[in-house]
C-alpha cells in the first residue's frame, strides 16, 4: 500500500488489467474482456465530459459525480438495460477499491464514488421451453455435414444446458465416450465441471467424429466448416433455423423466444419438474449459488399458479361454527 508518490490514473489502470486482475486474480478472458470494455467506454464519455484525453486523467477526475453521470448516460443515451449498468459500476467499484490500496491518500474520494449504488430491478420471468418444443427443434434433418452437425450441437445444449461460450469452446478430448459417457464443460472463471451424457446424445458424437475422421484431440467437437471454433452468432443462427424448420413441421413456437439461453433454461426447468433436487441442478448449470438456480423453482411455483387461475374453483356453502358450550362461545366471539 503506498501512501507517498501516487502512480498516475493510466499507470493504476495498466497495472489493474495486467497485474491485479489477470496475474493476482487469475480472472477469465472473458471478465477481463467486460471490465475492459467497461472502462473502455468511461474513459470516452470522461473525454467527452471533461474535454480530457484519457491519457491526463487523475483518479480524482472519477469522482461520484462523474460516474454517476456516466451511469445515465448508459441508460439513456445508449439504451442499456439496468442489468448492463450495474455490470459497468461494479467494474468501476473493483478499479477503485484497488486505487484505494494502491494509494491511502485517495481513499476519501474512493468512499464516496463507491457510495453510488447498486439499482435495484425486476427480475422477468425466466423464459423456458417445452420439452415437446425442444425435441422438435433438436430433430433437424441431419443428412447434410451441416446437418449432422448442427444436431449435436442442439442435443449438447440440451442436454447438458451449457452456456453458449461453454458449447462452442469443447474439444474432442473433452468428451468421454463409454458406459457413462460425460463432456467436461469449462466454464465461467475458468471452473470445469462434468456433465453426464444421454446415450442418444453420445451416440450423436460418435457418428459425428465417424464422419470426421476421428479429429484431432485438441480439435473443436463443433468446428466451422473452416475448421475453427463457433461463434456465439453463429449459435444462435443455427438454432433459429432448426426453430424456424421445426415450426415448418407444424410446432407451435415464438421465434423471438428461442435462444442459447432459454435452452439453457429450459434444460434447468425440465430437470426440475422430472424430480431431479435442486442442488444437483446447479451444479449441472455450474452456479456458483443455489440463490440463483432457486429462480427455476420460482419459476414452476409461478407457473403453477397461473395454471391454477385459470381453473375455476369450487364454490363452498360456509356457515360459522358455533361452539354449543357458553363458555366456548364467549371464547370464540372476542
Amino acid at each position: 500500500m503506498r501512501k507517498s508518490g501516487s502512480a498516475s490514473f493510466p499507470a493504476l489502470v495498466q497495472e489493474f488489467f495486467t497485474e491485479y486482475m489477470t496475474n493476482q486474480r487469475a480472472l477469465s478472458p472473458r471478465t477481463v474482456a467486460s471490465y475492459r470494455d467497461s472502462f473502455a467506454l468511461l474513459l470516452a464519455f470522461a473525454e467527452a465530459r471533461l474535454g480530457k484525453p484519457p491519457t491526463t486523467l487523475q483518479l480524482a477526475d472519477l469522482d461520484h459525480r462523474l460516474i454517476a453521470e456516466f451511469l445515465d448516460h448508459l441508460e439513456q443515451e445508449r439504451g442499456n438495460c439496468v442489468r448492463s449498468r450495474n455490470i459497468r459500476l461494479a467494474a468501476i467499484r473493483s478499479f477503485l477499491r484497488f486505487a484505494a490500496r494502491r494509494d491511502v491518500t485517495c481513499i476519501h474520494l474512493v468512499e464516496q464514488a463507491l457510495a453510488v449504488p447498486m439499482k435495484r430491478y425486476e427480475r422477468p420471468m425466466l423464459g423456458y421451453l417445452t420439452r415437446e418444443q425442444m425435441l422438435a427443434i433438436i430433430d433437424v434433418p441431419a443428412t447434410s455435414w451441416l446437418g449432422q452437425r448442427d444436431r449435436l450441437l442442439l442435443a449438447m445444449l440440451y442436454n447438458t444446458g451449457a452456456r453458449v461460450s461453454e458449447i462452442v469452446g469443447i474439444r474432442v478430448n473433452d468428451v468421454v465416450l463409454g458406459e457413462s459417457s460425460c463432456v467436461h464443460l469449462h466454464g465461467k472463471g475458468r471452473k470445469q465441471r462434468s456433465v453426464p451424457l444421454w446415450k442418444t446424445t453420445a451416440r450423436e458424437v460418435r457418428a459425428w467424429l465417424r464422419t470426421n475422421g476421428e479429429p484431432s484431440a485438441d480439435a473443436p467437437l463443433l468446428p466451422t466448416r473452416d475448421g475453427r471454433h463457433m461463434t456465439r452468432a453463429n449459435v444462435a443462427q443455427r438454432l433459429h433455423l432448426a426453430a424456424r424448420d421445426a415450426m415448418a413441421r407444424g410446432t407451435d413456437l415464438q421465434l423471438d423466444a428461442v435462444s442459447p439461453h432459454a435452452v439453457r433454461h429450459s434444460t434447468a426447468m425440465h430437470l426440475l419438474q422430472s424430480g431431479v433436487d435442486i442442488g444437483v441442478i446447479a451444479l449441472w448449470l455450474g452456479h456458483e449459488s443455489p440463490v440463483t438456480t432457486h429462480a427455476y423453482v420460482e419459476a414452476n411455483l409461478t407457473m403453477k399458479e397461473q395454471a391454477l387461475a385459470k381453473l375455476e374453483p369450487p364454490q363452498f356453502g360456509r356457515k360459522r361454527y358455533r361452539p354449543p358450550d357458553a363458555l366456548l362461545r364467549f371464547l370464540q366471539d372476542l
